[in-house]
């Protein structure tokens, strides 16, 4: 069993930049691709990003292209989002996610095994 703690969320104005992070527990990290998603008031669960499990490939959803970047760390069971250049329309609760063995870079929610409880961001025009 997998337990993630995402932290790092906070209200800012737009334009600015904030790193969430995710630390991971109960099994070993490298085993599990990892993923970033978000969720606004009313709207469905979105992917943000996702990284393979040795880090060397990343996938991002076209709305955040160029503006976030997901990364991580093996050694410290953790991976991270950096969220730069923020809009309004970004404000959401954003949720990590680990897929065990992962071989192909996941973007469906379903694909995922674990979650955490989410953090959230606001981003005030």
């Amino acid at each position: 069993q997998v337990q993630l703690v995402e932290s790092g969320g906070g209200l800012l104005q737009a334009g600015g930049s904030l790193r969430l992070s995710c630390a991971a527990s109960g099994g070993t990290f490298s085993d599990y691709g990892m993923g970033w998603f978000r969720q606004a008031p009313g709207k469905e669960r979105e992917f943000v990003a996702a990284i393979s499990r040795s880090g060397g490939l990343t996938t991002y959803a076209d709305p955040v292209k160029g503006r976030f970047t997901i990364s991580r760390d093996n050694a410290k069971n953790t991976v991270y989002l950096q969220m730069n250049s923020l809009k309004p329309e970004d404000t959401a609760v954003y949720y990590c996610a680990a897929k065990f063995r992962m071989v192909v870079v996941a973007t469906l929610p379903e694909k995922y095994d674990y979650w955490g409880q989410g953090t959230q961001v606001t981003v005030s025009s």
